[in-house]
């Protein structure tokens, strides 16, 4: 005797994925008209009939939320962004008083696992920190999409759905840093990040740091860039090849606390002092900022907000409330890295 036919033959003949097909099933406005037909069509044709008390238990909530973070390049072994630290404990509050479990792990976008959470039940929804080269990411942002899945994202901008998004106001931080060096007398200046559509986070910092520079006449091409991810090894190095191209320098704003924090090592090394002969500032704010040497100015991203606003979206989001885009207004911290000229 033929085996029942099973909601992943429908899924096969249908040509889209079994959490697509239980959607579908359940009449879900997030399955578009044409496939909830197709699906159900399907399912006629098969015989198949829904599983009463497997679909009881697929719609209980876990009142658990999964925090996924992507593996980034450290000079530990945690390949975690020391930035993403301040994040996970502000997340982890934020869900201990809303009375939600949180679930940590590693992102593995490579499949289906991560679209899987909510009809296994691991989780309701997914909170996403950090993503790599975004030009890649957003492919795999469209496949969430595609399985309906609820997910928030910090930083990375949801194509067509930017209201997944929390935010810091990136070039608002940009210019804060821009106008401060000004402010303090400072005249030839270098970016350290990338400014590419491969970063947008970095490339909104570093325009509103040319924004600022524009007003006092300062043109882009005036300004020294060097291209680095978000690790003190990739800021050292592009700090040096700054220098040895020989152009004036007397400030360097760097995309990251940690780009900074290699920045500085390397000057030191060089010989230049710090802010009397160089002056450098970061971005993000993150705890060792205070203790490095000299202290470092920075842009702050504030992460107990922002560890509130992503979970109180994720869990509208999966109640079907509305949730909008949320800009987080950055704040500028002066300490011993920035004198005045």
């Amino acid at each position: 005797m033929k085996d029942k036919a099973t909601s992943f033959d429908i899924a096969y003949l249908a040509g889209v994925s079994q959490s697509t097909v239980s959607r579908a099933l359940r009449n879900s406005p997030q399955v578009n008209k044409e496939t909830r037909e197709r699906v159900h069509a399907i399912a006629k044709q098969l015989n198949y009939k829904v599983d009463k008390n497997a679909s009881n238990l697929r719609k209980q909530r876990s009142s658990t939320l999964a925090l996924l973070l992507f593996e980034d390049p450290t000079s530990d072994e945690s390949l975690i962004n020391p930035f993403f630290l301040s994040m996970l404990g502000s997340i982890t509050r934020a869900c201990a008083k809303r009375g939600q479990d949180l679930l940590v792990s590693f992102q593995q976008l490579s499949d289906d696992w991560h679209a899987d959470y909510e009809d296994s039940n691991k989780a309701d929804g997914i909170i996403l920190l950090g993503y790599g080269d975004y030009v890649d990411y957003e492919e795999k942002l469209k496949k969430l999409l595609a399985q309906q899945t609820h997910f928030v994202c910090w930083g990375a901008e949801v194509l067509g759905h930017p209201e997944f998004t929390i935010r810091s106001n990136n070039r608002e931080g940009g210019r804060l840093a821009g106008e401060h060096l000004l402010a303090n007398g400072y005249q030839n200046f270098a970016f350290v990040g990338n400014a590419s559509e491969h970063s947008p986070e970095f490339f909104e910092r570093y325009q509103g740091f040319t924004d600022a520079l524009l007003v006092a006449g300062i043109k882009p091409a005036d300004i020294a860039q060097g291209d680095a991810i978000s690790t003190e090894n990739a800021g050292d190095q592009a700090i040096r090849q700054i220098m040895q191209q020989g152009k004036a320098c007397d400030a360097v704003f760097c995309a990251s606390d940690t780009i900074a924090i290699g920045v500085m090592r390397a000057l030191h090394q060089l010989g230049y002092r710090i802010p009397a002969d160089i002056a450098v500032m970061g971005f993000d704010d993150i705890p060792v900022a205070s203790f490095a040497t000299p202290a470092l100015s920075t842009i702050q991203q504030d992460t107990s907000l922002a560890g509130e606003m992503l979970v109180d979206n994720l869990l509208r989001l999966i109640n079907n409330e509305a949730i909008v885009s949320t800009h987080i207004q950055p704040k500028l911290i002066i300490r011993q890295s920035c004198g005045s000229r």
